[in-house]
């Protein structure tokens, strides 16, 4: 058997066959995971094979290859602030084997030439995968429904929409998009933000915004749209799902309209389980973000979503900008945070560490719903055999200085800058090949661009 650690050494032979030793199970149990050819072959408390390359995963949890349903990769047009590949760079470092690209790009992922773009671009980057967002609306302009059946036909197979970055505010819009993607049972993921009250906005409207003299985004802008969209949903009987649910009053609405059996998902960001509008003081606009950071009540109401099933998926919104956009006056800045490659961190110590999930929780809402949500076969599987071997080596034991200027994303707004946060990816298998192997980016998939 080929016993050399890889993780340490950091070799990366393309056996095909890989033997991962004594990873945690979901953090349940020790065992060995053999991958062949893609597939997981194996899970045993012991496994042996004469010609697979081992990695020792000591002490590190095995997860399914996370799931981002949120993710901006900004490509094509606005590739100063990031690109298909330099994106799902960042998204293999932190442990996702598939991200869905939003639309906002330039031009917008409105017509299936676009997203058949985006797609293959995908494919060829061979990181994770990629599945495209197609819009809502034509250049996300809330005027006139986008392509959506022929997105939806395309090679890419689009079965999420939405306008992110602006809201669908037209109900008439809202439902006419709502019965389209019924037929194909595709889902409206929408940014609730009603534009009129919040002309200028600049951060959450309270006691902060009140201090420092900046025009405030109030909740009622989100809520007002997620009470409209959940009774819209079900008038229609079509699947809405909410985009970085912000405030306390959300989640009562979203778990008001799951009680009604509403089909109704939500998903929440690792930033605003963590931090607050008080950040704002610093006038550092690295805190500057659509929807604003909130009070701590909303986080610890978001928090216990969460736990409790409301919220359903952690969603990262990697929002990379150039650096000129994000370092200059406050009012000027650019809304957005980078996400991906801090995201299980976070999730571990706002979560984890507090006791209000577990690990094969964090598989669920990390893997499994938002698969099932974007309706992406082959992720967010079971770590069983048989099953495509997207697997995440998570170590909850390390602690990892947070430096964006060492991240693969081109972004480097991270408001999480200078902080110690717990826990590192080892390892990143995406469909059985390790993208990263010891936290070290490797080689993309050897099938890149022909699978």
């Amino acid at each position: 058997m080929n016993t050399q650690n890889v993780e340490s050494s950091g070799s990366h032979p393309d056996t095909g066959r890989w033997l991962i030793k004594g990873a945690d199970l979901l953090g349940e149990k020790r065992v060995d995971i053999l991958v062949v050819d893609g597939v997981i072959a194996a899970i045993d408390a012991e496994i042996t094979d004469a010609e697979a390359t081992t990695v020792d995963a000591a002490g590190q949890i095995a997860l399914p290859g996370l799931v981002d349903i949120h993710t901006h990769l900004r490509e094509p047009g606005r590739e100063d602030a990031e690109t298909v590949e330099t994106g799902t760079r960042a998204a293999a470092t932190g442990g996702y084997t598939a991200v869905f690209a939003m639309a906002n790009s330039n031009p917008v992922a409105d017509t299936a030439g676009v997203v058949e773009q985006v797609w293959g671009l995908g494919r060829d980057s061979g990181w994770t995968q990629v599945q495209p967002v197609g819009a809502v609306t034509v250049g996300l302009e809330g005027k006139q429904l986008s392509e959506i059946g022929a997105m939806a036909e395309s090679r890419a197979q689009v079965r999420v929409f939405s306008d992110d970055g602006k809201c669908v505010h037209d109900p008439l819009l809202m439902r006419r998009a709502l019965e389209y993607v019924k037929t194909f049972d595709g889902v409206v993921a929408q940014h609730s933000q009603e534009p009129r009250l919040t002309e200028g906005a600049q951060m959450n409207e309270g006691a902060v915004s009140a201090d420092l003299g900046l025009t405030g985004w109030p909740a009622v802008a989100e809520e007002s749209i997620i009470a409209r969209d959940v009774l819209l949903a079900q008038h229609v009987g079509s699947r809405v799902h909410i985009c970085h649910l912000s405030t306390k009053g959300s989640v009562e609405l979203v778990r008001w309209a799951k009680e009604r059996g509403i089909d109704v998902t939500a998903e929440a960001t690792p930033h605003h389980l963590l931090l607050t509008d008080e950040l704002v003081r610093t006038f550092d606009p690295v805190y500057k973000v659509n929807p604003p950071l909130r009070t701590d009540d909303d986080v610890q109401a978001l928090r216990a979503a969460v736990a409790d099933g409301t919220i359903d998926v952690i969603g990262t919104d990697h929002a990379p900008h150039p650096t000129e956009d994000k370092e200059c006056e406050w009012t000027c800045a650019a809304m957005g945070m980078t996400g991906l490659e801090t995201a299980l961190s976070v999730v571990q110590h706002t979560l984890v560490g507090t006791g209000a999930v577990t690990w094969r929780d964090v598989a669920r809402i990390m893997s499994a719903t938002p698969a099932r949500i974007g309706r992406l076969e082959g992720q967010g599987r079971p770590l069983e055999v048989g099953e495509p071997a997207n697997i995440v080596l998570f170590d909850p034991a390390a602690e990892t200085l947070v430096d964006p200027e060492n991240h693969e994303s081109k972004g480097r707004n991270s408001p999480y800058r200078g902080l110690t946060l717990p826990g590192a990816v080892r390892a990143t298998f995406f469909a059985g090949h390790p993208v990263v192997l010891g936290g070290t980016l490797m080689r993309p998939h050897p099938a890149a661009g022909g699978r």
